[in-house]
């Protein structure tokens, strides 16, 4: 399960983590931009030595100064320091102006590879993936701004190495008038970085513990706002609810986010208050070696103004830090996501024909959801000709959809075979399978696109832009008429997020039943492929159904008795278990379950009709 990288029991695994996680987000930098890397990390280190030099330039100016005050007025001997200064101080400033641009342009390429990358790679995962709770926190928690994780990390972790350059250049020249400074940086800085650290991992920690009230938030926020919940959300007066609920997790986030916090500025101002009596502890002792004459008073000011930097510095080192190995555990949450695969991912074995045929047999099938208290389907055996027409039958919860999927091999079984055309379906490569199948969805697919890309989409890679072979497959599915309706004919945008124009649920049936014939597949599958349409144009589509399933292997599910009707051959199934095969006459003169579901549908059909 993805996430095992989580708050590791052991120092040791803590530390390979973070390793782990730093090699990779600038594995991930380098190969999306290596200038830009390197830009990012020159700015940064130029920038972490302008400070000694700067204080160098200061000391040699004061030291200028005094020795022209006893020895004549000529400020030639201060002008190489005031050329010094003058240029670190330009480059100081244009590099505060280069840096950020440099890290918004890396984070920019970061983001359209990345998110790519994340896509990509929930394309490869199978069905039961993103039904498993679990999953869904994995993937959001990989789709929360990875491209900013990870260049805040670069960025982070260039800018603590560049103070840690600076407090490594200071503490050179503070060594030279006070050695002992360098163990009040030491111990100042270890305990503040370590509690620092913990503090972030604690953060982390709350806000993976979130991802699940997160993900209702969002939903909360998309039932008040959403074209399809809204108008029931209104009828119901919901909106009060939703947002009491909404509030109660925000405050409960807030009041979990203000104790970390105080937490925070706790230990800053700890820090700021040691730092601060331990740094003018030595400024005073210098003072007074200076009075005595051990030093200079250039060694006074670049003393005070290296120290007074020193401070800013080491709490400037500790908070980036910090923030970069943070970053490293959202930069985990992203690679454990990457790393995760189908759950029953075996590589193939075989390769499919050039032409196939589309025979399917299933021996002794099984399956279960995660967590289901029930297998979904079990113990299936059935063998399907090529080119035969079977139809599924059963109530709700009977395992028709399940079964299909697995034919799909939008599932794996659990237990069991899947053979198509001899070979098992877990032997041949997922993508070129299921381009051999035509699959209509019960929740068919209402994408925001064109009339004419709707269709192609069911051969995008042959049909995209083919306007004429998108209007002769419109045409052979029959909904030719529909798009000549539609305002801007095929070039309409359907679709209520981005465009005006919207179709009936029957409407958008037939355009997913087009996009299906637009396929050029063995096996058909149809999940309730009527059950948004009137009893006219059921029968319009039934010519339509079979022209398209000529030649073809044809799986129907359907509740629709009429719709059956059209198979050779009718399976029923009844708790995840085949109960009884035949066609319609003969099931019906069997008076077991089909007959008694058929005598449901006619009672109720008299009862509507009546």
């Amino acid at each position: 399960m993805p996430g095992s990288s989580f708050l590791p029991a052991s120092f040791e695994q803590r530390a390979r983590t973070l390793r782990r996680s730093a090699a990779w987000a600038l594995q991930a930098a380098w190969s999306t931009s290596p200038v830009l890397l390197l830009g990012v990390a020159a700015v940064s280190l130029i920038r972490g030595l302008i400070p000694a030099g700067l204080a160098l330039s200061a000391r040699g100016i004061v030291n200028g100064a005094v020795a022209g005050l006893h020895g004549g007025q000529d400020i030639a001997p201060l002008l190489p320091w005031l050329l010094l200064g003058f240029v670190l101080t330009v480059l100081e400033g244009v590099g505060s102006l280069a840096g950020p641009l440099l890290r918004q342009r890396l984070r920019d390429e970061l983001a359209g590879r990345l998110t790519s990358d994340v896509m990509a790679h929930a394309a490869t995962l199978d069905l039961a993936f993103f039904e498993d709770p679990r999953s869904q926190d994995a993937l959001q928690r990989a789709k929360d701004d990875p491209a900013g994780h990870v260049t805040s990390f670069v960025a982070t972790a260039i800018s603590a190495c560049s103070n840690a350059v600076q407090i490594g250049s200071l503490v050179a020249l503070l060594v030279v008038i006070e050695p002992w400074v360098v163990a009040v940086v030491l111990a100042l800085t270890v305990p503040y970085l370590w509690a620092q650290w913990r503090l972030t991992a604690e953060q982390h920690a709350l806000e993976r513990s979130r991802t699940a009230k997160r993900r209702w938030t969002g939903y909360f926020v998309s039932s008040l706002t959403g074209a399809q919940s809204a108008g029931e959300v209104q009828l119901l007066r919901l909106a009060p609810l939703l947002i009491g609920r909404f509030r109660s997790l925000m405050e409960e986030f807030r009041g979990e986010d203000w104790l970390l916090a105080r937490r925070g500025f706790g230990r800053g101002t700890r820090f700021v208050t040691v730092a601060t009596a331990a740094i003018y502890a030595a400024f005073v002792h210098v003072c007074w070696r200076a009075l005595h004459g051990d030093l200079s008073v250039g060694d006074l000011a670049i003393f005070g103004a290296a120290s007074a930097r020193m401070r800013q510095t080491l709490e400037s080192f500790v908070q980036l830090g910090t923030s970069a190995l943070g970053e490293t555990l959202y930069v985990a949450d992203v690679i454990d996501f990457l790393n995760a695969r189908p759950r029953r991912d075996v590589a193939p074995t075989a390769s499919m024909p050039a032409v196939s045929r589309a025979g399917l047999e299933l021996r002794d099938v099984h399956f279960s959801y995660p967590g289901a208290p029930e297998p979904a389907i079990c113990g299936i055996d059935l063998t399907i000709a090529p080119g035969e027409t079977i139809a599924l039958v059963g109530e709700n919860g009977a395992g028709k959809t399940t079964l299909v999927k697995l034919l799909a091999r939008l599932y794996d079984p659990d237990q069991g075979s899947i053979l198509f055309d001899g070979v098992d379906l877990r032997d041949l490569p997922r993508a070129d399978l299921q381009r051999r199948i035509a699959f209509v969805f019960q929740g068919f697919g209402r994408y925001e696109a064109t009339a004419a890309d709707n269709i192609a989409y069911g051969d995008w890679q042959r049909l995209l832009g083919d306007r004429d072979g998108v209007a002769a497959v419109a045409r052979t599915a029959g909904v030719d008429a529909l798009i000549a309706g539609l305002p801007a004919g095929y070039d309409t945008h359907l679709g209520r997020l981005f465009g005006e124009s919207d179709l009936s649920a029957g409407q958008w049936q037939k355009l997913a039943v087009a996009r299906a014939f637009a396929r050029q597949a063995a096996l058909l599958i149809l999940d309730e492929p009527t059950s948004n349409l009137d009893a006219r144009a059921e029968h319009a589509l039934f010519e339509q159904f079979r022209a398209l399933a000529e030649g073809r292997t044809t799986i129907i599910v359907s509740h629709r008795f009429s719709t059956v009707s059209m198979a050779q051959r009718i399976v029923v199934l009844d708790k995840g278990r085949i109960v009884e095969t035949g066609t319609h006459a003969e099931l019906l003169a069997r008076a077991g379950h089909y007959a008694m579901l058929y005598s449901l549908h006619e009672r109720t059909g008299l009862r509507a009709a009546g």
